[in-house]
């Protein structure tokens, strides 16, 4: 590739960036729909990125407590993993049914879908956190934990998991705010 298009190239994906990110309004049906996934994908993309920092930063500040708590903090994270995972899941299903019925100029059917994400959010939410909580202790035990980090980080696992709630609303909302182009609310 010469530099000149390599160039071009880079400063086309900085100006689709913008796009996306800009909050002005956007007719996906007309166009490149490879543009059109990526314009979508892009705050996810973010968000989610955004999201690991977090792991970093417990790092970071339990790593003066200890060999258990740096274990603890890694583990649960690992299990957090499959929360963000789930909830990613709904957030974008949630943006594509909003998108869609906002894209047929149905607004009360988006608002209705909307509803409905997080009705079922609440319910996946309800069982993961519960699961979360009651079993922290065999979860720990199961990714591996020596019996000395199950006994001192059984309760920074049940906090994390029961706060699950948390975790799925924020991507949730998150990808309802998209779906309705309301950027001034998810970024």
């Amino acid at each position: 590739m010469e530099p000149t298009q390599k160039k071009g190239t880079i400063s086309t994906i900085i100006n689709v960036i913008r796009l996306s990110l800009n909050g002005e309004e956007q007719d996906y049906t007309q166009g490149s729909i490879r543009k059109a996934v990526f314009l979508l994908a892009i705050p996810m993309i973010l968000e989610l990125s955004l999201e690991s920092v977090f792991a970093v930063v417990d790092m970071f500040f339990v790593s003066k407590l200890g060999q258990n708590a740096i274990a603890t903090v890694g583990l649960t994270e690992s299990v957090i993993t499959i929360v963000y995972s789930i909830a990613i899941g709904l957030s974008t299903a949630a943006t594509a049914i909003v998108a869609r019925r906002i894209g047929e100029k149905d607004p009360e059917a988006a608002s209705h879908a909307g509803a409905q994400s997080l009705m079922l959010a609440m319910i996946a939410t309800i069982i993961l956190s519960l699961t979360g909580m009651l079993f922290a202790s065999e979860i720990l035990a199961l990714m591996g934990a020596s019996p000395e980090v199950v006994r001192d980080g059984a309760i920074f696992t049940r906090i994390m998991l029961g706060g699950s709630v948390a975790i799925i609303l924020l991507f949730l909302i998150n990808g309802i705010f998209r779906g309705e182009r309301v950027m001034q609310l998810w970024l």
